[in-house]
């Protein structure tokens, strides 16, 4: 019985961990499963969905997120919901569903990190996006904080999620401006993602402040901010925990597999080794 075949797609896509992440976790859930990449553009993706049809699943990155819906037959409330696909399950039907959400939840709660309370997020991007609409959906007190430039996009987000959840607008502030107690502090952006690994999305005295911090930046391992975050006594959780984690959920879904914390960990810290043998 040949392997079952599974791929993640994009343009460009030279640079991923998932390979070696999802060959990893069809070991740990004792599946056969054969994970290759495949560079494919936007205009190329209406003619190779033949191809892609003939997988058994596949992940999505950028810039084929939102340009993958119309070839699919259903979506899943939560992909609906963001208007974003990045897992495809093949089958009787093609089905369109996001990941991102359950790896940001799954990365807080293993890390002991509630998602609760006064909540920053720092940046408007698509990353963003994800985590303002999990944050609203907990119940947060929402704050987006962004530089001057990126003042009316942050407005734009704050709207669309008053309207989608039929809720009070977002808060929009500069990152200059942040000040007060904050429960959460989320980086959405790429800054201290190497090779320029020094910068901090926010001033280390806004740190004193918080009582937990979240680093979507999983290039380092542990980023500048994570590591003053931890000097301060505050609990802290990198981005890696997350893209494991929503690769995870894609098993999920093609499977069934539910996996062992303790396994997410030592693969965690092994995806960080070897991204930093390949890329650092």
């Amino acid at each position: 019985m040949s392997k079952r075949r599974f791929a993640v797609i994009g343009h460009p896509i030279g640079h991923t961990m998932s390979p070696f992440i999802h060959s990893r976790l069809f070991e740990l859930a004792g599946e056969e499963g054969e994970y290759t990449i495949l560079d494919v553009a936007p205009e190329d993706l209406p003619v190779r969905i033949k191809e892609l049809n003939e997988l058994a699943g596949y992940n999505i990155t950028i810039p084929n997120k939102q340009r993958i819906i119309p070839l699919l037959d259903s979506l899943d409330k939560k992909a609906a919901l963001y208007g974003s696909v990045n897992t495809v399950r093949n089958g009787s039907v093609r089905e369109g569903f996001t990941t991102d959400p359950d790896g940001f939840l799954k990365a807080l709660s293993y890390g002991g990190v509630p998602l609760k309370g006064r909540t920053v997020i720092v940046g408007c991007g698509g990353a963003a996006r994800t985590f303002a609409y999990e944050a609203v959906l907990a119940g947060c007190d929402l704050t987006l904080a962004v530089r001057p430039e990126s003042t009316g996009k942050a407005a734009a987000l704050s709207e669309e999620i008053s309207k989608k959840l039929e809720t009070e607008k977002v808060n929009v502030c500069l990152i200059s401006g942040l000040g007060g107690d904050i429960d959460l502090l989320i980086n959405a952006t790429p800054v201290g993602m190497y090779p320029k690994t020094d910068g901090m999305a926010v001033p280390e005295k806004t740190l004193s402040k918080c009582a937990a911090v979240f680093d979507a930046v999983y290039n380092p391992l542990k980023t500048r901010l994570i590591q003053a975050a931890e000097a301060n006594g505050s609990k802290a959780v990198g981005g890696m925990s997350m893209l494991v984690w929503q690769a995870a959920a894609a098993h999920e879904i093609w499977d069934g597999t539910v996996y062992d914390p303790d396994d997410m960990d030592q693969l965690i810290e092994d995806s960080a080794k070897e991204q930093k043998r390949l890329f650092c």
